[in-house]
């Protein structure tokens, strides 16, 4: 698939998952994972936490790792550093996942090579709940 602009990209990517694995979800309200994820749950996506530190979020069952996950998924939005995601990467191209969404702040052109590469649709630097507000 060839899309024109990054945003038909981001437009085809929300309109095309039913979940939502979200790496680096805080259990704390107050953390913008937190609101961000609850803000697409509330807009019909399912969210599937992934953090090692907490055991539930927003009511789903939060596993330790992406690799952990025993459920479908097709989107993985990440919430972690920026030194992190080449190691993120890595872990999200042994899933079935075709989108990969760095949230706002987030640049690594390698790990975004990368799994360009190994044909995942990436967006970097975007807030997903901003987008959806917008394209959607």
């Amino acid at each position: 698939m060839n899309f024109k602009t990054e945003k038909d990209l981001m437009k085809y990517m929300l309109q095309h998952t039913k979940t939502i694995a979200v790496i680096g979800l805080s259990d704390n309200p107050n953390r913008t994972s937190y609101q961000i994820a609850k803000a697409m749950q509330a807009s019909g996506y399912r969210i599937i936490p992934v953090n090692p530190n907490a055991t539930t979020v927003l009511g789903e069952k939060s596993y330790p790792s992406i690799l952990d996950v025993d459920e479908t998924f097709e989107l993985v939005n990440v919430f972690r550093k920026p030194i992190y995601l080449e190691e993120i990467a890595a872990d999200i191209v042994q899933t079935n996942a075709p989108f990969v969404w760095f949230q706002q702040g987030l640049f690594n052109e390698n790990a975004k090579s990368f799994l360009e590469e190994r044909k995942k649709y990436v967006i970097m630097n975007q807030c997903i709940k901003v987008a959806h507000s917008l394209l959607l």
